[in-house]
């Protein structure tokens, strides 16, 4: 059974920071890439990293480039977000998802086939 759990959001002021951590069973990380995507009450979902453990490839939204930082380990079947210097624009709920490729994009969020539940993350400014 695929699992796939996110945890770490939590309430931060701005310019502070969060790590949020995917927590994935029932599949392989070297087949399979993460992706965090977020979404803010009222706006569409948008995607904001992914990473394959199998390949190393990264990807960023222009909007968290140079603050936010995506890792893998395989070995605990996890992938973490650290987001540095919060903004209020960053609050939304941020979603866990796995895609079938060793080559991940963040913009292809339709062919990610399995999310997490999500984690609120709010920053107060």
């Amino acid at each position: 059974e695929v699992q796939i759990v996110e945890s770490g959001g939590g309430l931060v002021q701005a310019g502070g920071s969060l790590t949020l951590s995917c927590t994935t069973s029932g599949f392989s990380l070297d087949d399979y890439a993460l992706g965090w995507f977020r979404q803010a009450p009222g706006k569409d979902r948008e995607g904001v990293s992914c990473i394959s453990a199998a390949t190393g490839i990264t990807d960023y939204a222009d909007s968290v480039k140079g603050r936010f930082t995506i890792t893998s380990d395989k070995a605990k079947n996890t992938v973490y977000l650290r987001m540095n210097n919060l903004k209020p624009e960053d609050t939304a709920v941020y979603y866990c998802a796995a895609e079938y490729t060793r080559f991940p994009s963040i913009y292809r969020f339709y062919e990610y086939e399995y999310w997490g539940q999500g984690t609120q993350v709010t920053v107060s400014s």
